[in-house]
């Protein structure tokens, strides 16, 4: 490794000395034991649609003191930090964590364009990891497929099947397959039993695309469900452009199992605990990892929401099993970190997710039933800890927030979030990102007070620091309460025509379900994922375990 001094734009920060890694370093590291965190600090845009290291995760530089804590809790770990090679927010981020007492931080050198240069593949698309390892699964163990104009055809003449979606119940609730059961993937082996009326009834697996079909198909094969379980071919991508209609806004969760259900759950499982060693831990054990500050510790909840709230391990965070395999950057950034999956005392969610997990890479995975009766626990959907929040800027109330705009005296930037400003906004209020602060901003304030809206109080604080330190306390202001604040006061709120776009809207990824050419943009989405398998056999930095004839 060598070391650079940092060259920080307009002042954010000062300079500072930070240790670079190279691309070959990188891979060298990856490969090894100890642990490792590689972060990409752009926006989730540019993150998806410019390309990235595959066993990195995204973790903007808005948002960075907000998640990383949770993402990477241990402030030895080892952490690797980029952008796309030319942009000066690497090495912002990298000195943001020392500054909030990572101790171990690196620039990759050249970023991702170094990676590229280097000869490693480089990976567009979010959830990259997991969507590549559900077409390892299928072309690895032949998961089986049915097209939808075939499972449309059995629907009809009232087959004797079901269709489960392995998708969360959020979206389940904005589109589902007509007929079909939310049964989100880390569910399906403890809640089919009760679904299926007989072992000639034939199961479907669909999500939106393909991996949750996949990988809750093979679930179930892996299991030992005795009936022919088949994934939907390219989701409700493929039913839609078939021409078939969705149902919406549409719950049909699946029961909780009945004792006869939950028995035979108990049982598949239990060949997977065996197939996988998959380590079951108790209360001692437990606190004798938390108490190990030489490794890192996932505590991660993989009930329901509703389980979860209802109570769970303080410290715990939830992680829907179906959706920690889908989506694993969005909870574990620390390779070869431990990972705990907390479950009732039946343990069959948390150990489907541990299979899952142990054949993506992480080896040192166990599971943990709750006792509800000894275990002490929190009520309520958990606890965010920000790290290095500044102290709280000078507020602005409502009348002077409205005076001032109306006299022209101030400049008002929204920070909540693009979503959340095409919903809704300040009228004035320009769309703009906390990693995009610079002189551009102190230009279009055009020598006015700057006030910032955020509906994350801690954001709101990061972002007036960030501008103070470039214009100078005395020239922002914060306006608590945001929007809710200015439409409690009697003031109305402006939508998507009354945007205005100081910085793109680079911090979301737009589904293909969303966009204009929906249906072009579900084949380039098909083709990109069937795609991952070639660059998969391209890419010397990972390979997936094959576990025989069942994963």
């Amino acid at each position: 490794m060598s070391a650079i001094l940092a060259a920080v734009p307009d002042a954010i920060a000062p300079a500072v000395t930070i240790k670079t890694i190279s691309a070959r370093q990188l891979v060298a590291r990856l490969q090894d034991s100890r642990e490792i965190a590689v972060i990409d600090v752009r926006e989730l845009a540019r993150h998806v649609d410019d390309g990235h290291v595959l066993q990195s995760i995204p973790l903007p530089l808005s948002q960075l003191e907000l998640q990383v804590d949770a993402l990477i809790p241990r402030r030895d770990t080892p952490v690797v930090v980029y952008d796309a090679g030319f942009e000066g927010l690497a090495e912002r981020g990298a000195q943001r964590l020392i500054e909030v007492g990572y101790r171990d931080v690196a620039l990759l050198s050249g970023g991702v364009q170094g990676w590229r240069d280097a000869g490693f593949e480089v990976y567009t698309g979010w959830h990259v990891l997991s969507k590549a390892f559900g077409e390892f699964v299928e072309h690895a163990y032949g998961t089986p497929h049915i097209p939808p104009e075939e499972l449309k055809s059995l629907l009809d003449s009232s087959a004797d099947l079901v269709v489960l979606d392995g998708r969360n119940i959020d979206e389940f609730y904005n589109f589902s397959i007509p007929g079909a059961h939310a049964v989100p993937n880390a569910e399906l082996p403890y809640r089919v039993h009760d679904l299926v009326p007989s072992k000639d009834t034939l199961v479907v697996i669909n999500c939106a695309g393909r991996t949750r079909s996949i990988i809750g198909a093979q679930a179930l094969i892996n299991t030992g469900l005795p009936n022919r379980v088949v994934a939907l071919e390219n989701g409700a991508m493929a039913w839609l452009h078939a021409g078939y209609p969705l149902n919406t806004k549409h719950h049909n969760t699946a029961p909780t199992p009945s004792h006869a259900g939950l028995q035979k759950a108990l049982r598949s499982i239990s060949q997977l605990r065996e197939r996988f060693a998959i380590q079951e831990v108790d209360r001692s054990e437990l606190d004798a990892l938390r108490a190990d500050t030489s490794r890192t510790l996932y505590l991660l909840d993989v009930r329901t929401r509703e389980e979860y709230q209802d109570g769970h391990l303080p410290l715990s965070v939830w992680a829907e099993g179906g959706q920690l395999v889908q989506a694993t950057d969005q909870w574990i950034a620390t390779h070869h970190a431990r990972v705990v999956l907390i479950d009732d005392r039946n343990g069959v969610r948390s150990a489907i997710t541990a299979s899952w997990l142990i054949q993506l890479g992480w080896k040192d995975v166990y599971t943990y039933g709750l006792d509800t009766a000894t275990d002490a626990l929190e009520i309520g959907p958990g606890r965010r800890s920000a790290v290095g929040l500044p102290a709280p800027a000078s507020q602005i109330t409502t009348d002077e927030l409205k005076e001032g705009l109306d006299a022209k005296k101030i400049s008002l930037f929204d920070f909540s979030g693009s979503q959340s400003y095409r919903a809704s906004h300040i009228p004035g209020a320009q769309f703009a990102l906390r990693s995009r602060i610079d002189q551009r901003l102190l230009d279009a304030a055009a020598g006015r007070d700057i006030v910032v809206v955020a509906a994350d109080p801690a954001l709101a604080r990061l972002v007036a620091a960030d501008i103070a330190r470039i214009a100078g306390n005395d020239k922002v202001r914060v306006f608590a309460g945001a929007n809710q604040a200015w439409k409690d006061s009697g003031q109305t709120l402006q939508g998507a025509d009354h945007a205005q776009w100081h910085d793109p809207a680079d911090d979301v990824w737009l589904s293909p379900y969303f966009r204009e050419d929906r249906f072009g943009a579900f084949k380039t989405y098909i083709d990109w994922e069937v795609g991952l398998i070639d660059q998969l056999k391209r890419d010397t930095t990972i390979s997936f375990k094959h576990y025989g004839q069942h994963a």
